[in-house]
């Protein structure tokens, strides 16, 4: 009977973490979150190219997508760029197939016990199940376009940097390529997805594109930094696991 080794079996712990979190991350990036009441305290209130108010209103799909990157990473540092390219292009397949299903789902005629037995919140409030099911789910194809191509194309671009700063170094600084890439793959993503879905398929003027994406860009920059730590203890985890490989093979 085959077994797999350690390093097949990384791979594809590794794919399917990396994939359950890229498509949990656009199905709950529909809602909005305010990170100053996460932490308990006021809005910042930031102005930027004529557009006020501006807070950490965040999409709920940024708690996931650092550690989409950060693993990113990892199967660049241990399986190299073209796996990383190649489990990004699976990864967009099966988003758009994941979109479709849901599209296929809120479509469908909803039964007429199901939304007499939820017609009501938990406060007595008259509520319509199948219309908020619709509106969670039912997100605009400006939105599912923005996001897919914002995210191959960062998951692109972040392999490709990740190489280049490891050729640099000399497989030195792991913290450098990671951060590097990310700083370089997220300043394109958190314009992109806004470009495409709420200039090109929405009415947001450039000025609140530009504003937003630098706020954006600025959580998930903070966020990669913080996470530092995190990428040293996967990596030492990941060696420590595939040493004991080779020393079951060798003995």
């Amino acid at each position: 009977m085959h077994i797999l080794s350690r390093k097949q079996n990384l791979y594809i712990i590794l794919f399917g973490f990396f994939l359950t979190n890229a498509l949990l991350a656009e199905l709950i990036g529909v809602k909005i979150f305010s990170l100053e009441k996460v932490i308990e305290i006021l809005p910042f209130s930031i102005s930027l190219f004529g557009i006020d108010n501006l807070s950490l209103n965040l999409s709920a799909g940024v708690i996931l997508w650092p550690f989409v990157f950060i693993i990113s990473d990892v199967i660049n540092e241990y399986f190299g760029q073209k796996i990383v390219m190649k489990i990004s292009y699976y990864t967009a397949a099966f988003i758009t197939f994941a979109f479709f299903v849901v599209f296929i789902a809120t479509k469908l005629p909803a039964a007429d016990f199901w939304l007499l037995l939820n017609n009501e919140d938990s406060l007595g409030n008259s509520f319509d199940i199948n219309f908020a099911y619709n509106l969670i789910f039912g997100q605009g194809l400006g939105i599912i376009i923005g996001s897919l191509v914002a995210f191959l194309f960062g998951q692109l671009i972040d392999a490709f940097v990740f190489q280049k700063i490891k050729t640099i170094t000399k497989d030195k600084y792991i913290w450098l390529r990671a951060t590097g890439s990310t700083v370089v793959s997220q300043l394109i993503d958190s314009f992109v997805v806004l470009l495409i879905a709420f200039f090109l398929f929405g009415n947001w003027s450039l000025e609140m594109i530009i504003a937003v994406g630098i706020i954006n860009f600025i959580y998930k920059i903070t966020v990669a930094i913080i996470m530092i730590p995190l990428l040293y203890l996967i990596h030492y985890g990941i060696d420590y696991y595939l040493l004991k490989d080779k020393n079951i093979t060798n003995s």
